[in-house]
């Protein structure tokens, strides 16, 4: 058998991409430092149905960037899925809000909004919510909530770029989306993030936000608020107007990946993959196996068994209540007597390799390893 390690996630490079890079590493200076980030924004823009995309250094800046511009601070609080990466998080912390963790459902792995609804109180501002591992919350449900109780909706879309809910795309739903463009993620810049609206005023509110307090357009350097420094390079634009132009094939590429799993994998009952929803087509960021609590193996003892066979594998988001970083929070002791699903599902499941390199053999290995790793 192969010895070759068979990775959890990466990028699909092609000419197209390394011509668009050199292009901005010979042009894009001067009066032309500018084309390429505003030709990569434009045509986000179009690709989600906004009115305004914004190229920054992260997915992250983009949720900062949101919650500074609802002006949104210590006495607020701010509801977030229990499972999902701490970035969804930490942005809530960094503005002094509290995060409020809901529970998932069982058919998204998104926040269930019944938990959503359970959770708000006359403190919550605003929601973060995540469409994890490429599967969409359900939006329908979410958005009357929030309409209800004036909450602002934040869509975090870092892992879902080309994923659709009803005829809309990943992007377009809430106040804004924030994107990410990691070297692990679909569509890469190598780092970087986009955050895309429809409402001028906020986008204005960000675009000082993100330039030092600057007021667009500002030559003189006079400052007027104190703020942040999130903008994207051209040459990383430049890879993202390139990786944007195939995001067809590369969402094509990452469906193959999880249907050659589903042929090797679905038809064992302790392994539940990925949800199917009628209303979403998922973009499967991640191919993802949970695991019966049958099989008997520790998730962490599966992973190094896995990693030791050189097949790489991460684990299901943690709970953000059972981290060491939100642990001792009030909310996070709350939510570990509530979020049941969250615990049960991260408890057992693992991502699988998913990176847009892998082969149809690759995967024939990744199952067969798996399979006798929890049949011994």
């Amino acid at each position: 058998m192969s010895t070759r390690r068979i990775p959890i996630a990466g990028p699909s490079i092609t000419d197209l991409e390394i011509g668009f890079i050199m292009d901005a590493a010979k042009n894009g200076w001067y009066d032309n430092a500018f084309e390429h980030i505003g030709r990569f924004e434009s045509e986000f823009a179009s690709h989600t149905k906004r009115q305004y995309a914004i190229s920054l250094p992260s997915c992250t800046a983009g949720l900062h960037l949101a919650l500074a511009a609802l002006d949104i601070g210590p006495g607020d609080e701010v509801i977030v899925p229990d499972c999902t990466w701490i970035a969804s998080s930490a942005p809530i912390s960094y503005v002094g809000a509290t995060p409020v963790f809901a529970d998932i459902s069982r058919q998204t792995w998104c926040m269930s909004p019944d938990s959503f609804s359970e959770c708000i109180t006359k403190n919550t501002k605003a929601a973060v919510i995540v469409n994890l591992y490429g599967h969409m919350a359900e939006w329908d449900a979410i958005t009357e909530i929030a309409e209800r109780n004036n909450i602002f909706l934040i869509e975090d879309a870092a892992e879902a770029v080309g994923s659709t809910y009803g005829n809309r795309p990943a992007g377009s739903f809430g106040l804004c989306s924030a994107f990410s463009f990691h070297g692990s993620k679909t569509m890469t810049t190598g780092e970087g993030g986009m955050l895309v609206c429809d409402d001028k005023s906020f986008y204005d509110k960000i675009m000082k936000l993100r330039d030092h307090g600057r007021a667009p357009g500002d030559v003189m350097f006079n400052n007027d608020m104190v703020a942040y420094k999130y903008k994207m390079s051209p040459l990383q634009a430049a890879l993202g107007s390139a990786q944007l132009q195939r995001l067809p094939e590369l969402v094509s590429m990452k469906r193959a990946i999880f249907g050659w799993y589903k042929e090797r994998l679905d038809k064992d009952p302790r392994i539940s993959l990925n949800p199917d929803h009628k209303e979403v087509y998922n973009s499967y960021w991640m191919s993802t196996a949970i695991l019966d609590p049958s099989c008997g193996i520790e998730k962490g003892r599966l992973v190094s068994l896995l990693r030791e066979r050189g097949v790489d594998v991460r684990p299901f988001f943690n709970p953000l209540s059972l981290i060491p970083a939100y642990y001792h929070t009030d909310e996070a002791a709350v939510a570990r007597t509530r979020n049941r699903v969250a615990q049960d599902i991260s408890a057992t499941g693992i991502n699988l390799p998913s990176a847009l390199s892998l082969t149809e053999s690759d995967i024939d290995r990744v199952a067969e390893t798996l399979v006798s790793l929890i049949s011994r």
